[in-house]
């Protein structure tokens, strides 16, 4: 696992898909005095958040475009943030730039995210850029160490944690999900495709249909990032829909590895989480 950490210049460029994330970070630069400039994924960033700050609007597969913007902005530091759904290759439309560096995009789309972003993160290192992260951009929006709710996780749910991240550490080298519940020793589901709050919401229907028959209370939603996952790139997520989606599901709570989570608006999910009355844990990396 990649534990690179850079000292962050001014401006940094920020690509933004999908969410709040993008303009949290952007926020948490701006407190810092470092300006942020958002390269805004059409039909994919929200254009409310992105009119916020200095932003430019870029289509996937326009990498020579981005590439020219990157310089014009002075930006030597790029990130990558916010949720995107894997685009098959046939359904990019390429600049001539992407065309030029075809060749070596097409190996990273063989393998998991982790590996596709990791591959695309090494064509702008190719043309000068230094990649960066979330743990260098924004810190405070990491899950910090310790219980962080009212409810704490007992002696079974500790075993419940441990047993849920060897699984992850196990699956690591599939580039597969960073989640997975497991109930009273049981691994009763593991993150797909689908992401997290598909996961929880599964397990809210296998325990509608029978098909989970530990009472409610029980279980732990484990997230962590891959063994071999450079941590610059695609970083487990939470924040109040996961509270949201474990208690509807059922389960005790939730643990994370903190300084390698995110945690978008942690107030509000240690708020949430108490009002239902789970807990929330940053395990130790």
């Amino acid at each position: 696992m990649m534990e690179q950490t850079q000292q962050i210049s001014s401006p940094v460029g920020l690509v933004a898909g999908g969410g709040v994330l993008p303009f949290a970070v952007a926020d948490s630069l701006t407190a810092r005095g470092i300006r942020p400039v958002l390269f805004a994924l059409k039909g994919v960033c929200d254009p409310q958040g992105a009119a916020r700050f200095r932003h430019h609007w870029i289509s996937i597969g326009h990498f020579g475009k981005l590439c020219r913007l990157l310089r014009e902005e002075q930006c030597r530091q790029l990130a990558f943030i916010g949720t995107l759904v894997r685009p098959a290759l046939s359904e990019i439309r390429m600049d001539w730039g992407a065309l030029r560096v075809l060749p070596r995009v097409l190996p990273a789309f063989r393998g998991g995210d982790d590996h596709l972003l990791s591959g695309v993160g090494r064509l702008f290192e190719r043309e000068g850029f230094a990649m960066v992260g979330i743990r260098d951009l924004a810190p405070d929006l990491l899950m910090p160490e310790g219980r962080l709710t009212r409810a704490a996780p007992d002696a079974d749910a500790e075993a419940d944690i441990a047993r849920g991240r060897a699984l992850l550490a196990a699956l690591s080298p599939f580039d597969i999900g960073q989640a997975a519940v497991v109930i009273d020793g049981h691994v009763v589901a593991v993150e797909d495709i689908e992401g997290t709050d598909a996961l929880l919401a599964r397990v809210a229907r296998l325990r509608g249909e029978g098909r989970i028959r530990a009472r409610s209370g029980r279980g732990v939603l484990v997230k962590a990032p891959k063994d071999t996952q450079d941590l610059r790139f695609d970083l487990p997520t939470t924040g109040l829909r996961t509270v949201e989606g474990v208690a509807k599901a059922g389960i005790a709570g939730m643990a994370t590895i903190a300084g390698r989570t995110i945690a978008a608006d942690l107030q509000g999910m240690v708020e949430a989480a108490d009002r239902a009355g789970i807990f929330i844990v940053g395990s130790p990396p």
